[in-house]
Order: structure tokens, then C-alpha cells, then sequence
């Protein structure tokens, strides 16, 4: 058992790629043994990462578990490391749990070229894996960059009427982008000696980089992760992607890549450059202010369900960003746990549209009306994400939306009650698109369009999808009910990160019943010291 903890990691990482590899070396395989051995191999890479999460030591989550360093380029000093603390650990499970439900979803939805995309998935599983595990940033890149090739010919090969043309523009604004955040992370190792390891860096690069520097620095790393999230107004490329990417596609994006970028901005860019980023904060947080809204009412007039909940993820992971930038636990905790709860939601809300545009062939409002009365399985299904979407209590999206906003209305240094106020019309306007598709598609008369045999009178969904949206289900109203299971791991590593913040503010105590954590507040040095009575 110690050589399997010893590696962990580097298991983990090679397991679907050497299943990649042992998919196309296996000759003369049916389509259906191509799935079949795709859902093994994600199965098979879920329960190492639950066998990781089982040995990873909870009780000091701040601190970096399976340590290991596998040399690269000797003759230069350049090793891939790897480790995972609680925030990373959360994002490998919450990969490898999606994917044997996106292969399981994809069963009937690809039919030609079968083995080739089960091997793009089966890769990109693993690039995505990268990201979270590194901790240097030579390996981070390529892992960050890598992400982009599979997912481009998923989308260009598999997708939709205009799937070249948003591979393509996908591809362009995440890469150039991308460009300008290495060059930023290179300018950051080269000042500090050419350091790569990430947890160094932490230590090094405030010292070492002035504020100007830094400002640069923030700026050049906001250029690619801000794409990646993403940040309004660099938004433009995800709605396109979103629709004409196959449905695979589509819930690996919202549920995984998109966290890229946030991870990347909580766990790279706010603590090497502390200063830039509580300077940037002001203006971060009004973007994702501006994108919150904007999303929003651009989804009131939506005809298309797939573009909607694309347009949905813009607005949603606005209100992470503005949690991360509050900077106090209460916020930072509900950006994470806002990562997570997008995953579940609108990875399932994806999959859902996914077997309405196998059946009918269109993802219109204006051609469907009523399904309850044919699909009443997929209707509640269809419901329960659509609740968990727009943050009704007790399901998983109500925690983090509660916590971000809580987090932002008490950053009075830093963003405050006015971006707090701004962004609760946010939830307001979500409730309205998302309750009036809901109305307009699920219930009222039945209308259905036509297909090549007639109306689709029987097909609710079957056993396999049913299979496939079950556990996302579970996991929001698990992750709804008991949201304290992974807020109580997060307390300590984002403290770390607070740390690395100007010292204008101190931290002080104090208690909040609900979620049963411990959160801190910011308060002005003066007073909070006058407040410990010092």
C-alpha cells in the first residue's frame, strides 16, 4: 500500500492516458466494447482518486499530500511535481466523477468514429487531472495548454452545423491568451532565481516583484485565466463553444475546464502577486458584476435551451470570482464550493438537453412544450437541476451563491455591499429565465416536434441515462443538505492564501451557525486590534 500512496498521483495522471493508449493498440474493436472498456477506464481512474481521498490527510488540509517530483529535463534542474491540498483534492474528485457519466451519457449520442473520441475524453480526463496535481508551474502550463487540443477536435469532429468555427475561435482567445500568462509565469520564476515550484513561489515572488511588477504579473496571468473562467467581457467564445460542441463536450467544459481558470487564480495569481491582486480587486469585481447581469438578461431571450445555459455559466461563475476577490473565508469558501456546485448543476443540465436533442433533433423552446406529459422522468430530472441551478435552499447551489454574496457584502475594503447588492439581481434574473424555460418546455400542452417516424409518444428516459443523472442528483442534494463535509476542509488552506494578502487588514474571529464553519472577517488593523484588546 505505500508504493500505491507513494505514487498516487502519478497513477492517477497515467491511468487514462495508458487506457488511451491501450484503446488504440487493441484491434478490431466493436463500437460497443470501445464504450464499454472507456467507462472501466474512467471508473477504474474514480475509485483511485477516492482511494487517493480516503489516505489524504484531512486533518492538516492546508499542507500538500502524495508528494512526489518525477525529473524532466535533468541537465536544467526542471522536475513535474506534484501534490494535492483540500482545494485540489476536491477538483480531482470532482473530475473523476464526472467523467465515466459523461461516457455513460455518450453511448448512443456518437455514432461514428466512436474509438477516436472516447480516446480525445480519455486524454483531455487527463490533462485536466495535470492541472490540479502540479505543483510547478512548467507542469501546470502544459497540462493548462494540453486541455485545449482534445477539446478542440471534440468540438470541431463532433459538433454541431458551425462546430469548425467554434473550435476554432475557442482555440484562438484561449490560447493567445495563454501565451501572455506563461510569459508572466516565466518574468515571475525568472526574478526569483528561476524557481518553478509553486509553493516557493508563494514565499519568493511578493518579495521579490515590486508593485508595478506585480500589477504586470496580475495582468498577464488575468489574460489567459480570465479567458478561461470566463471573465466578462472575454465571455464571447463560451456561448459558441457551448452550443456546438457535442454534449460531452459540453458538461466536460462547464463542469471542469471552466474551474481552470478560477483554480488557477486562487491557487497562482492572487498569492504571487498579493499586491496586484488586492489593487485589481475594485475592478475584477465589477466585471464579474457586469457579467453576472449581462449574462443573465441575455438569457431572457434565448430560443435555443443549450445557448441559455450557456449564457447561465457566464453569469455563474461571475459570482465566483466575486467570492474569490472578496478576500475573507466566507467568500473564497463559497467561490470553491460555487466551482464545485456549477460542475454538478449544469454539467447535469447539459446532459439533460443532450437526450432532448437526441430524441427531437432540436434544442428550440419554440418546438417543444409539455414534456411532462410523454417524459415525465426526464422532467423531474430536468426540475431538480433547474432548482439546484437557480439556488433554492437546501440544494447545492444555494451555499455557494449565499456564501459569495455574504463574502462580498462584508469585503468593506475591498468590493463591499454595492457589488453585493448589484449581484443579487443576478439571482433574481436567474430565477426568471430558468423558472420561465422550465414553464415553457416541461409544462402547459403538449407540443413536440416532428420526427421521421411521427411524435416521440414513448421516450422518457431509459435505464442507462437515468443511471447517468442519478448520482449528479444525489450530489446536489447531498452537497445541498450537508455542504459543511467539504466548507470544514477549506478553512485552512484559504487562511494560506489569505496570509499572502497586504497587511492592511487583520483577521478576526467570530462564529456563523450556518454552514457549521468556522469563517474570519476582515477588519481594519486599528480595530481589530483594539477589538483583542491589545
Amino acid at each position: 500500500m505505500n508504493w500505491l500512496l507513494d505514487l498516487m498521483l502519478v497513477l492517477l495522471l497515467a491511468m487514462p492516458l495508458l487506457s488511451g493508449v491501450v484503446l488504440v493498440l487493441l484491434p478490431d474493436l466493436t463500437k460497443s466494447m470501445v464504450r464499454v472498456f472507456s467507462l472501466l477506464a474512467t471508473l477504474a481512474t474514480f475509485v483511485l482518486s477516492l482511494i487517493g481521498a480516503c489516505f489524504f490527510d484531512w486533518s492538516n488540509p492546508a499542507a500538500l499530500s502524495f508528494v512526489k517530483s518525477v525529473e524532466w529535463v535533468g541537465a536544467f534542474g526542471l522536475q513535474f511535481g506534484f501534490g494535492v491540498n483540500a482545494i485540489s483534492m476536491w477538483l480531482v474528485l470532482l473530475t473523476t466523477f464526472l467523467m465515466p457519466l459523461v461516457v455513460l451519457g455518450s453511448f448512443s449520442a456518437i455514432q461514428d468514429r466512436v474509438k477516436e473520441f472516447f480516446l480525445w475524453l480519455l486524454i483531455l480526463e487527463s490533462a485536466m487531472l495535470g492541472v490540479f496535481v502540479a505543483t510547478d508551474i512548467v507542469f501546470f502550463h502544459i497540462c493548462f495548454e494540453f486541455t485545449l487540443i482534445p477539446l478542440y477536435f471534440l468540438i470541431g469532429i463532433y459538433g454541431s452545423a458551425q462546430r469548425l468555427k467554434a473550435a476554432r475561435v475557442f482555440f484562438l482567445y484561449t490560447f493567445t491568451g495563454s501565451m501572455l500568462t506563461f510569459s508572466g509565469l516565466l518574468y515571475v520564476a525568472w526574478r526569483c532565481d528561476w524557481v518553478f515550484s509553486i509553493a516557493t513561489l508563494y514565499e519568493l515572488a511578493p518579495q521579490r516583484l515590486s508593485e508595478i511588477e506585480q500589477a504586470w504579473v496580475m495582468g498577464a496571468m488575468l489574460a489567459g485565466f480570465a479567458v478561461k473562467v470566463p471573465l466578462f467581457p472575454l465571455h464571447t467564445w463560451l456561448p459558441l463553444a457551448h452550443t456546438e460542441a457535442p454534449t460531452a463536450g459540453s458538461v466536460i467544459l462547464a463542469g471542469v475546464l471552466l474551474k481552470l481558470g478560477t483554480y488557477a487564480l486562487l491557487q497562482l495569481a492572487i498569492p504571487i502577486a498579493p499586491i496586484a491582486a488586492d489593487q485589481f480587486a475594485p475592478i475584477i469585481g465589477l466585471l464579474a458584476v457586469v457579467g453576472i447581469l449581462y449574462a443573465a438578461l441575455i438569457c431572457w431571450v434565448q430560443k435555443d435551451i443549450k445557448k441559455l445555459i450557456a449564457y447561465s455559466s457566464v453569469s455563474h461563475l461571475g459570482f465566483c470570482v466575486l467570492g474569490m476577490f472578496a478576500f475573507n473565508a466566507e467568500g473564497m469558501a463559497g467561490s470553491v464550493m460555487y466551482m464545485i456546485n456549477h460542475g454538478l448543476s449544469t454539467g447535469a443540465l447539459f446532459l439533460c438537453v443532450g437526450m432532448i436533442y437526441e430524441r427531437f433533433h432540436t434544442r428550440q423552446m419554440s418546438q417543444m412544450q409539455g414534456l411532462a406529459q410523454i417524459m415525465p422522468v426526464w422532467s423531474f430530472f430536468m426540475v431538480f437541476f433547474c432548482l439546484a441551478s437557480v439556488g433554492l435552499p437546501g440544494l447545492n447551489g444555494f451555499v455557494g451563491e449565499f456564501l459569495t454574496l455574504l463574502g462580498a457584502f462584508r469585503a468593506k475594503y475591498v468590493l463591499g455591499p454595492p457589488y453585493a447588492v448589484m449581484a443579487g439581481f443576478g439571482l433574481i434574473f436567474a430565477a426568471i429565465y430558468i423558472l420561465f424555460m422550465v414553464g415553457k418546455v416541461v409544462f402547459g400542452p403538449l407540443k413536440v416536434p416532428r420526427v421521421e417516424n411521427g411524435h416521440c409518444l414513448s421516450c422518457d428516459l431509459n435505464l442507462r441515462e437515468i443511471v447517468t443523472l442519478t448520482p449528479l442528483a444525489a450530489g446536489c442534494l447531498w452537497l445541498g443538505l450537508q455542504p459543511s463535509f467539504i466548507l470544514d476542509t477549506l478553512t485552512e488552506p484559504l487562511e494560506k492564501i489569505v496570509e499572502h494578502l497586504p497587511q492592511r487588514t487583520a483577521v478576526a474571529h467570530y462564529t456563523v451557525d450556518y454552514p457549521r464553519i468556522e469563517v474570519r472577517m476582515h477588519m481594519p488593523m486599528a480595530q481589530a486590534t483594539k477589538h483583542a484588546g491589545l
